[in-house]
């Protein structure tokens, strides 16, 4: 039988099950022949609750607002073109219109308007770095002891250095998760890193396959578990077979960009893709880093995330949209064709990560039924700079807490009852941590 760790340094850690080898550690997802979830004296049968989890995704400067929006409710919701990838989700889907992020207006475009977009704190200019701790690090700070890690922050693009004309920090522009007011969480951007981590894959054998180093103790857990477990962690082992072999290929990439940088007297940061490592195909990169989130949250690795998909400002190109101009000159243009092919690009990553969780199951539920998938970007209409309402979506239920299918309109119900942060305290309560107050908000968001 696979390890059950109980540890006294953390002595709210749940009992979970392991598959371990040489160098690697392998979590397992929900098997009914296994107490997974819960303490040893809370596990009384193999079917525990299964947690709930927080994922964000984030796309940078702003939807095609012609092409957004949607009408109904549940399974017969109209949406809108760009949002038309989800419709496989609509029953578990919310369309939000009218938030907004107010500490975020009037203060100049771009990186004002992003660095505060989960903690709605207002940001200050100059050298030094303020603002917030962002709801996902608020919740890894209440929650994480309960996972080995509190949370998982991953990037899709590199972050940017200096200043902005408006005298932010273009570090506001590359980061929506903050550790603390003066210091965002470092995003990791490498798959083949961010896997090591889900796997704890170290040493010198990291070329070497995890599943060839569980091999022995997975055979013995197959005769321990029941016929339909069989099948589950087949699928799951399979799947990771997947995911390690794409992010194997991307740890050569990493190799030879490490030895070009250091053999030419640079930082990877400070290159370009594909030089630096990083998949020049961004499709190839969004779908593994959507599935290294999916395995953490399944093996409850940990049940917080946050994916930046193209920060503020970004400079990623889309020759496979057939778009010529970088993200950040296309979004100048957001009503054109060709931005709302690359606003359906990152609702088309939304919904492959909502269909990865919706394949996940857990008993009766889904990974997806008991998650809080949200996405949003820092405004709403790049031509017009205007963050005065924000896109927002929901996928999941959440435990059976938050009800979906529906949108919801907030435009006209006042400023003080349309705040961001509002939702974040709703969020907050269903996953149990309740605040007073965060952010600029100290109501909850009706409907919610």
């Amino acid at each position: 039988m696979p390890d059950e760790i109980e540890t006294d340094a953390r002595s709210s850690m749940s009992r979970r099950n392991f598959l371990r080898g040489a160098g690697v550690v392998m979590g397992l997802p929900w098997l009914e022949s296994l107490p997974v979830w819960g303490s040893a004296s809370e596990v009384t049968h193999a079917a525990s609750t299964p947690p709930k989890r927080f994922i964000v995704q984030f796309m940078g400067t702003g939807i095609s607002p012609n092409n957004w929006g949607a009408t109904g409710s549940g399974a017969t919701m109209e949406l809108g073109k760009s949002l038309k990838p989800l419709d496989p989700y609509r029953s578990k889907l919310n369309v939000i219109d009218g938030l907004f992020n107010r500490p975020s207006t009037g203060v100049g475009i771009h990186p004002g308007m992003t660095g505060n977009i989960l903690s709605g704190m207002p940001l200050t200019r100059g050298a030094v770095l303020h603002g917030g701790t962002s709801v996902d690090q608020v919740l890894a700070s209440k929650i994480g002891q309960e996972t080995i890690q509190p949370s998982l922050v991953l990037s899709c693009e590199q972050p940017l250095t200096g200043y902005h004309e408006s005298n932010f920090s273009m570090a506001y522009s590359s980061h929506i998760s903050w550790q603390s007011p003066d210091s965002p969480v470092p995003a990791e951007v490498y798959p083949s890193l961010a896997f090591d981590s889900l796997f704890e894959n170290s040493g010198s054998r990291r070329m070497e396959s995890i599943l060839d180093r569980v091999s022995g103790e997975a055979a013995d857990l197959k005769k321990k578990i029941s016929r339909e477990d069989r099948t589950r962690l087949e699928e799951y082992l399979t799947s990771v077979r997947e995911v390690e072999q794409r992010a194997q290929r991307m740890r050569g990439e990493l190799g030879k960009a490490a030895n070009r940088a250091k053999d030419g007297g640079k930082q990877l940061i400070a290159m370009k893709r594909p030089e630096n490592g990083l998949p020049e195909d961004i499709r190839e990169h969004m779908r593994l880093m959507c599935d290294i989130v999916a395995l953490a949250v399944q093996t409850d690795r940990t049940r917080i995330a946050t994916m930046l998909m193209c920060r503020d400002l970004s400079g990623l190109f889309y020759p496979f949209l057939n778009v010529r101009d970088a993200h950040h000159l296309a979004s100048h243009r957001d009503n054109s064709d060709d931005y709302e092919r690359i606003t359906r690009h990152y609702i088309t990553q939304l919904a492959y990560l909502a269909g990865r969780l919706e394949s996940m199951k857990e008993g009766e539920t889904s990974v997806l039924d008991n998650t809080c998938l949200l996405w949003l970007s820092n405004m709403y209409s790049g031509s017009n700079h205007d963050n005065s309402k924000l896109p927002v979506l929901t996928l999941g239920g959440l435990g059976g807490t938050l009800e979906t299918g529906r949108v919801l309109n907030y435009h006209d119900k006042g400023d003080e009852n349309r705040k961001i942060c509002s939702l974040y305290l709703s969020i907050m309560d269903k996953m149990g941590v309740h605040l007073e107050h965060f952010g600029d908000s100290d109501l909850r968001l009706a409907k919610i």
